[in-house]
């Protein structure tokens, strides 16, 4: 399947934006969806919408059916052991939120360590900083290159037999930068660490093998993939999550209820109180057999000739500055001096062209740049080199435009 093939099952792709065709280029922010992911939660509401597990019926039957095997799905998709270890979440911020309260909290005590990196979303930050100040632990930061990437040497630094907790992103989502997860892995294990990783800029983009990597845990949302919004995954090593105690209390999480004490249910449905976010599932299951089929190789190596291409033409035109690694994701985080990246953001906004402009959930790696804000133009499989062509006509505008203003 070509570009154009695949442009044409993305709907909103066909459209004009302030009187120009749409170029989306805020994919690490959210992907579009393609028919099939739509017509599946279509086809769900539409024909056998019932909860799951609690119903002997047909519809329940169906939706259960659906549901457990969107599990599999995800499964088979980052090749954990056993659907045992797959829990649905709301969303990679649900699930590294998951594991420091029920992990961390349990298993870190006052001398103990959680060592993270400059370039963590908010969310696998906050949560630590939260653990750390329930439990008495100290959060220290492994050191960055000056290109944005990470040194083995620091790591090792950095990690000391006190280290309980190494907690690191997969992909940048501002820098790009794609960190050495297997390797970092083994130094914490090394330790006695557990690993967990950020995987919301990877698993769209790259094959994923968990035994592989061998990280404790690892999370990662749907709607960054081609899915729907609300919906993720925490893939968990069974014998972790086994001594786990769940952080939501409710229907279908319990075993046994009595008036003073409760059991839970196995793995994974401990995990997963309440009503479970089942179109989600079934929608992000139909999103896997999508990004399957079009192939995670042939994905990786469309979006890496696109990064390329994007820092190649992006870096010719004068004033600009680049942040990040040569070799990278999907992604072009800049700036343009004299000019404020929501400005550049509104001003290919008018071109029609779809950015990302602030500090992206990122703080202390704008502090670390030395900067406020940025722009990020992210790419996915239905992007083309025309595409990026615009952008820097776009670019080139905004750039006269305030230069005369100024």
């Amino acid at each position: 399947m070509n570009t154009k093939e695949v442009r044409q099952l993305f709907p909103i792709l066909d459209q004009e934006v302030n009187g120009k065709p749409l170029i989306y280029l805020d994919n690490a922010a959210t992907s579009q969806k393609p028919l099939p992911v739509i017509e599946a939660i279509d086809h769900y509401y539409r024909q056998y919408n019932s909860n799951v597990h609690r119903g002997v019926h047909t519809l329940g039957t169906k939706a259960t059916d659906a549901y457990e095997g969107a599990r599999e799905k995800v499964r088979r998709f980052i090749n954990a052991k056993s659907t045992q270890e797959i829990i649905f979440t709301r969303g990679t911020t649900t699930a590294l939120n998951m594991v420091a309260a029920s992990y961390g909290r349990a298993n870190l005590q006052e001398g103990d360590e959680i060592v993270i990196t400059y370039m963590e979303h908010h969310s696998n930050i906050i949560p630590w900083q939260q653990v750390a100040k329930h439990t008495g632990a100290t959060l220290k930061y492994i050191p960055l290159q000056p290109d944005g990437t990470i040194d083995l040497k620091d790591v090792e630094a950095t990690v000391t037999s006190n280290t309980k907790i190494v907690a690191v992103v997969h992909v940048s989502n501002v820098l790009g930068t794609i960190n050495p997860i297997k390797e970092i892995a083994k130094i914490a294990h090394k330790h006695g660490a557990v690993m967990v990783v950020d995987a919301a800029q990877s698993a769209p983009h790259m094959k994923i093998d968990v035994q592989d990597l061998d990280c404790d845990f690892l999370a990662f949302s749907g709607h960054k993939m081609c899915g729907p919004t609300g919906i993720g995954v925490l893939y968990g090593k069974r014998e972790l999550l086994e001594k786990m105690e769940p952080v939501e209390f409710g229907g279908e999480m319990i075993d046994f209820v009595g008036l003073y004490e409760s059991t839970w249910k196995e793995l994974p449905w401990k995990f997963e109180g309440g009503t479970p976010i089942i179109a989600g599932a079934i929608g992000l299951g139909a999103a896997i057999d999508f990004l399957e089929e079009i192939g995670l190789d042939n994905i990786a190596a469309h979006e890496q000739e696109l990064a390329q291409y994007a820092l190649e033409q992006l870096s010719a035109i004068e004033g600009i500055t680049i942040y990040g690694p040569k070799h990278r994701g999907g992604l072009v985080t800049f700036n343009i001096e004299g000019v404020h990246p929501h400005d550049v953001a509104t001003v290919l906004d008018a071109e029609g062209i779809a950015v990302r402009a602030g500090h992206h959930c990122a703080q202390p790696l704008m502090k670390w740049l030395n900067v406020t804000a940025t722009a990020r133009a992210s790419f996915y499989l239905y992007n083309t080199k025309e595409e990026i062509d615009q952008l820097v006509v776009a670019l080139q505008k905004t750039k006269e435009y305030f230069g005369h203003v100024f």
